[in-house]
């Protein structure tokens, strides 16, 4: 029997390898179009910071909406412990904190399947029907609904005609028996899938199509998360300077060459916990950006040197393709810069730990002319 949401307070917990944030981000923007809802701030994803937000939550809010981080065994199921959620997503499985699991993806699904285990067994689990891995998600004694979302798969909630605008992501949606249009202002094909889980938690909750395409179209996203900055020249720069695994790293190459139109220059930083697969991780990132038509590669840091050698045994020239260390910041930034003509986009990508924010400062001074923030995501 599933709960029934107008008489439960719908408790929502987000985990997942990637866009854990921007899910929380994007539900809690529709449900607040009608509801007092409590949203855990950004990046206070660990069990240290659950038991606040549980006190924190009170009898104003409609709904409360969390996001579960995980990089060791045990820690989704202690924020269960301390907030067991009704509503559930899982948004992927992917490399994030694969080497904290001897770089198996079976054991990190086993763990992310915490989350079905220790939520209300009466309650809605939401997950995506197009991610391979999610099939490893222990879902079978799972008694509440299923709800999957979907772009190459027809889920439950699926988007289609799917498009890169000049504001952001189009696509469009079937609810009740009619087509309705979207427009998020954010990049990239793993947005969409973001956007997919909370238009299903909404419509889940009660929320009209037009409630929730006026959430959606107001979103504002975390810091450092493909902030775009419009410079002199028409030089583009993309801050994408939180987190550094390899599907977050994909997802960021593929909006820097889906929304460049003339040079694109990709900096990316190492990847952390990545264990075992350290070396490969990393080597398999050179490769794919080295088949996306990225005009100019470099790499910073001990790890992403792999990177390097990955898109130099694909075909990148080794003209296009350099590695600096983290002695070497001024000369990566110098090569940057001797890089840059009019019309050129940097996306520059790396793990706050790496402090590639720098880079970007150092870029938005180099190039600032009135600089405008023209993506706040």
């Amino acid at each position: 029997m599933t709960i029934d949401f107008t008489k439960i307070k719908p408790t929502i917990g987000v985990t997942g390898s990637a866009g854990k944030t921007t899910v929380k981000a994007m539900i809690s923007s529709i449900l607040r179009e009608k509801w007092i809802v409590f949203e855990s701030p950004d990046y206070h994803n660990t069990t240290e910071n659950t038991p606040k937000h549980k006190e924190k939550i009170g009898p104003i809010h409609r709904a409360a909406i969390l996001e579960y981080g995980m990089g060791f065994p045990g820690q989704i199921a202690e924020h269960c412990s301390i907030i067991q959620p009704n509503i559930s997503v899982i948004t992927n499985i992917g490399m994030a904190h694969i080497g904290n699991f001897n770089g198996e993806l079976g054991k990190l699904a086993a763990e992310k399947s915490e989350i079905i285990k220790g939520m209300d067994q009466d309650g809605v689990l939401f997950i995506n029907q197009d991610d391979k891995n999610s099939e490893l998600l222990h879902t079978s004694s799972f008694k509440g609904k299923i709800v999957t979302v979907g772009i190459e798969k027809p889920g439950n909630f699926h988007a289609e005609s799917v498009r890169f605008d000049e504001e952001g992501m189009g696509f469009t949606v079937r609810l009740h028996g009619k087509e309705y249009p979207f427009i998020i202002p954010v990049y990239g094909h793993h947005n969409v899938y973001n956007a997919l889980f909370a238009i299903a938690v909404a419509d889940l909750l009660g929320f009209s199509p037009q409630e929730m395409q006026n959430g959606l179209s107001s979103i504002i996203g975390p810091e450092h998360r493909l902030h775009f900055y419009h410079l002199k020249d028409d030089i583009t720069v993309i801050d994408d300077t939180v987190h550094a695994h390899p599907t977050a790293v994909k997802a960021a190459v593929e909006v820097l060459v889906q929304v460049g139109r003339n040079k694109k220059i990709a900096v990316l930083g190492s990847m952390s916990e990545q264990g075992v697969l350290m070396e490969e991780a990393h080597l398999d990132v050179g490769k794919f950006v080295a088949t996306k038509g990225v005009s100019q590669l470099f790499t910073y840091g001990n790890f992403s040197k792999y990177i390097t050698e990955g898109a130099l045994s694909a075909g990148m020239g080794e003209d296009k393709a350099k590695h600096y260390t983290g002695l070497n910041r001024k000369k990566l930034h110098k090569a940057i810069i001797e890089a840059v003509e009019p019309g050129t986009i940097i996306l520059v990508k790396g793990s706050s730990k790496q402090n590639l924010f720098e880079t970007v400062e150092f870029l938005l001074n180099y190039y600032s002319d009135e600089t405008e923030v023209f993506n706040e995501f």
